[in-house]
């Protein structure tokens, strides 16, 4: 996120508020969302998480004003566009992003030795991405650069930690493994989602 508490975020694909709700528990005081569910945006509402509309991605990217936001957030919504579709959505975020401002991503891991689980775990999604794929994405639409990152067990207890340790053995197989079938030590981020975060 950026440093600056007051820094305005816009959430497209929020569904009922959830990173919304905590990223101001942070601090944040300017964050806003956008989800094309009536029932998601209806749950906001009765859970008191204010300043979510409804409305399509491209509707919410259409109205707002060029250089408007610091940050843009699109958690698992990717996915679900086409080729063509995702570069509209990076182009129109790029227009409704100050320079400088960032665009923080989650989506599926075509990298990821069973990086297909999660592609075709769900019947609407489109595509995959890897982190060449997602540079070739950006770049090409003039973004300054774009940074990848895994998706490990995050550790809240005992067992998330067990999780975490046995991950970071197997990671330490798999990179191993690809070095061995590649040649390439080039193989970072495995886990079976990934982040990213593009910056204009």
């Amino acid at each position: 996120f950026p440093p600056a508490r007051d820094s305005r975020i816009l959430e497209l694909g929020c569904g009922h508020g959830a990173l919304i709700h905590f990223a101001r528990a942070l601090g944040y005081t300017n964050v806003e969302g956008v989800d094309g569910s009536p029932a998601q945006v209806a749950a906001a509402r009765r859970l008191g998480i204010d300043g979510i509309s409804e409305g399509s991605l491209f509707d919410a990217l259409k109205d707002a004003a060029p250089d408007s936001y610091d940050a843009v957030i699109l958690f698992d919504v990717l996915e679900h566009l086409t080729r063509d579709e995702c570069i509209d959505a990076v182009d129109a975020i790029a227009r409704v992003l100050k320079k400088g401002g960032r665009l923080i991503l989650h989506v599926p891991n075509g990298a990821s030795p069973f990086g297909t689980l999660m592609i075709y775990s769900d019947l609407t999604h489109e595509i995959a991405f890897t982190p060449e794929s997602l540079a070739q994405l950006f770049l090409a639409s003039g973004w300054t650069r774009i940074d990848c990152f895994e998706d490990p067990p995050a550790v809240h207890g005992a067992a998330s930690l067990a999780r975490a340790v046995l991950w970071k053995g197997i990671r330490a197989a798999l990179r191993f493994y690809l070095a061995v079938e590649t040649g390439s030590r080039r193989h970072d981020v495995l886990t079976q989602n990934l982040f990213a975060v593009a910056v204009k």
